[in-house]
C-alpha cells in the first residue's frame, strides 16, 4: 500500500487581467512562487465578444524563449499560429504542446467557429519550465486532439483521467517532454473516486476548475478554483468527489536550476534574458503574419 500525500496548501487562485482578457492565476503567487518544474498556471472561462472580429479576440502575436506554455482546452476551439509556420485549431478535450526552445513568436486566437459552438472558450494554461541544457533546442509545437489522448476510467466509470504527459497505471502519455512530467485533466462524477500514484521525487499540485473533491486521507475539502499543492511525502494521492468536477493534474522532477525570467522569457541568468530580447529584436525568433 503505497503512502498518501499529504497537503502543504491550498490556494485560491485570484483574479486577473491579461491585457482586457480576466483568467485567474493560481500560481505564482505570494503564496506560491512556483512549483518547479511549473512555472505557471491560468485558468480562463471566457466569453467570446460578439462585438469584434474572431481573428482578433485572445492573444495577438508574442515571443517565447526557455520554457513550454501548454493549453489545455475544457470548453471552445482555439487556432494556433507560429513563426514556424504551424497553424493549428485546438478544441473541447485537445492540447497544444509549444516547446519554445531558443525562440519563437505565436499568437492564440479564439477559433474561427466560436460563436457556431456555444461562444465560450474554457481553458489552463500551464507554463513548464525547459531544462538548461535544452532551453536553445529548436521549437517544437505539438498538438493532441480529444481522441489522440489516452485515458484510465475507473471500474465503476465514475473517473476519467486523460494522461496527456508522463505515465499512469502504465499508460503513457501522448506528448513528449524535455523532463519528466506528467499532465493529467480529470473528470470525476459525484461519488466517484481516483488515486494517484506517482513518483515520490515529484512534485505535485491539484487545480480544480469547477465542482467539489476530497483530498486525501484526512478528506480535505477542496471547492472550484483553489490550487492544492501537496508534500512530497507520500507515493500517492485519493480525490473523491462530493460533485462533478473537473481537475487539472501536474506533477514533475523539480530541475533545481536557478529560474530568471523576465515577460515572455524564462532563462537561467539575467543575461541570457537580455540575449533573449537582443534576438527577438533583432528578428531571429522570426515573423508571424496572422493568416
Amino acid at each position: 500500500m503505497s503512502k498518501q500525500r499529504t497537503i502543504k496548501s491550498i490556494i485560491h487562485a485570484g483574479l486577473i487581467d491579461m491585457g482586457g482578457m480576466v483568467v485567474r492565476q493560481a500560481f505564482p503567487s505570494r503564496k506560491a512562487e512556483q512549483i518547479d518544474p511549473f512555472l505557471l498556471l491560468h485558468h480562463g472561462n471566457i466569453e467570446v465578444p460578439t462585438d469584434m472580429p474572431v481573428s482578433e479576440s485572445g492573444v495577438g502575436p508574442h515571443p517565447h524563449r526557455g520554457f513550454s506554455p501548454v493549453t489545455y482546452l475544457f470548453q471552445g476551439g482555439i487556432n494556433h499560429q507560429d513563426s514556424r509556420g504551424n497553424n493549428h485549431t485546438v478544441y473541447e478535450g485537445g492540447v497544444q504542446w509549444m516547446n519554445a526552445g531558443m525562440g519563437i513568436i505565436h499568437s492564440e486566437r479564439m477559433s474561427s467557429n466560436i460563436h457556431e459552438i456555444g461562444g465560450r472558450v474554457e481553458l489552463i494554461q500551464l507554463w513548464v519550465n525547459t531544462p538548461a541544457k535544452h532551453k536553445m533546442d529548436q521549437p517544437t509545437y505539438t498538438p493532441a486532439s480529444k481522441e489522440e489522448i489516452p485515458f484510465i476510467e475507473s471500474e465503476d466509470k465514475l473517473a476519467r483521467v486523460n494522461i496527456v504527459s508522463g505515465e499512469l497505471n502504465g499508460v503513457k502519455g501522448v506528448i513528449p517532454t524535455l523532463s519528466p512530467v506528467n499532465s493529467f485533466t480529470a473528470m470525476i462524477k459525484k461519488g466517484g473516486a481516483f488515486q494517484f500514484d506517482i513518483p515520490s521525487s515529484h512534485n505535485a499540485f491539484i487545480y480544480l476548475l469547477g465542482g467539489k473533491v476530497h483530498v486525501g486521507e484526512n478528506n480535505e475539502e477542496i471547492s472550484g478554483q483553489y490550487l492544492t499543492i501537496l508534500n512530497n511525502d507520500g507515493e500517492s494521492f485519493l480525490i473523491k468527489a462530493i460533485e462533478d468536477s473537473t481537475l487539472m493534474i501536474g506533477t514533475g522532477e523539480p530541475l533545481n536550476e536557478p529560474i530568471v525570467s523576465h515577460g515572455p522569457f524564462v532563462m537561467n541568468t539575467q543575461t541570457e534574458i537580455m540575449e533573449a530580447f537582443r534576438d527577438y529584436q533583432l528578428g531571429k525568433m522570426g515573423v508571424l503574419i496572422e493568416n
